[in-house]
């Protein structure tokens, strides 16, 4: 089949998802065409079967807010024109499922080209719940030919909110359960760097939005400190960093804190790591928990979302309600002083990762969607 993936290009894990998701259907024979704005972020390395359609967008002061959706739809008739797709599959109901629609329309291809819409969370439980956006999300959703949501919570929220028309299919994040995996010989470097003195490690990673609190982690790696040695790493940038750095110093843990910015050898990475933490406000599923998850690290986050679908309490991690910093730092302080403990829940986190959202598990749901479309 021919596949072309549109999608947010950066740290998120939205354009995560989409970016393996094209990489693995690559593999499988697929041919994938990528269209955004920039290369995405995964899409790090040459692959067969894999190309890239770069939107430009043209600079109007007059319009300069208002030209993305258009020029995304533009080059999406250009693509599905000239390379002949079967599948438009975009990640986000707005604007990608619009510049989809648009294009279709457009085009007039009496239905050759099929619409996927994935949902990730944000369009659906933050930005479509906006009087002006809702009825745009609405309408996305009945107009695409097939509509996936990565959780159960956020299909739920889905039906709640826009009763949508279709019947919408939970397909799960995954994780390739092959590369992620913990390898001590990958990290010694990072661990030889930051723990120094034989310290625990604790990792975030995100995009350093307010949804996801990173300042949280500063909060429970201070509270943890008064138990245990540790330390924190956290991998990403965006927005919420400068406050972060600042309440590190205020707290006088900053000589315990490693800004990494944003980084592609994640397992690498995350194979450093001895607990995971994801104390976030709101996560439809929550990757990087599963990430790390697969590479044997726990993970202790907060019970919101699509959180409880994935680290199951007491078993491969810890949850605690939102904003709980002390409890969150109790259970990471019980797991990192705790080795026999640590273990189960290491070997428990990797099973999970490998028994229910292993890519060989996940990638077949969306080629099995795929072929109910064209027929």
């Amino acid at each position: 089949m021919k596949i072309g993936i549109v999608c947010y290009p950066t740290y998120g894990g939205s354009g995560v998802l989409a970016t393996e998701l094209g990489m693995e259907l690559a593999k499988r024979g697929h041919q994938v065409h990528f269209i955004t704005y920039a290369l995405p972020i995964r899409l790090d390395r040459f692959q067969d079967n894999v190309y890239f359609h770069e939107v430009e967008i043209p600079s109007y002061p007059l319009m300069e807010h208002q030209l993305y959706t258009l020029a995304l739809a533009g080059k999406i008739i250009d693509v599905v024109k000239y390379e002949q797709l079967d599948i438009l599959h975009v990640h986000y109901a707005i604007p990608h499922a619009i510049s989809g629609y648009l294009a279709k329309q457009i085009l007039n291809t009496n239905g050759s080209i099929k619409l996927v819409t994935t949902l990730h969370g944000t369009d659906i439980t933050l930005v479509g719940l906006e009087p002006e956006f809702h009825p745009l999300v609405k309408f996305s959703l009945d107009q695409s030919d097939a509509v996936t949501a990565v959780s159960q919570y956020l299909l739920e929220k889905t039906k709640q909110n826009f009763t949508p028309r279709n019947d919408i299919r939970v397909i799960s994040n995954f994780v390739d359960t092959s590369l992620y995996v913990r390898e001590p010989e990958r990290c010694d470097s990072l661990r030889r760097r930051v723990a120094k003195d034989g310290e625990k490690i604790l990792m975030h990673i995100s995009n350093f939005r307010a949804v996801k609190r990173v300042q949280d982690t500063i909060r429970i790696l201070a509270e943890v400190r008064n138990t245990i040695n540790a330390k924190l790493i956290l991998v990403g940038d965006g927005p919420d960093r400068t406050d972060t750095e600042r309440l590190a110093r205020e707290l006088n843990v900053s000589d315990a804190v490693m800004f990494l910015g944003k980084q592609t050898a994640l397992p690498q990475i995350l194979s450093a790591a001895d607990v995971f933490l994801l104390p976030s406000q709101s996560e439809s599923f929550g990757l990087s928990a599963l990430e790390a998850m697969s590479c044997s690290v726990p993970v202790v986050a907060s019970n919101v979302g699509g959180i409880p679908e994935v680290v199951t309490h007491g078993e491969n991690g810890y949850i605690a309600e939102f904003g709980d910093v002390t409890r969150m730092a109790k259970y990471t302080a019980e797991l990192l002083t705790n080795p026999k403990k640590w273990e189960v829940f290491s070997a428990n986190a990797r099973r999970t990762a490998t028994e229910k959202f292993d890519t060989k598990l996940i990638i077949p749901q969306y080629e099995t969607l795929y072929t109910e479309l064209v027929g």
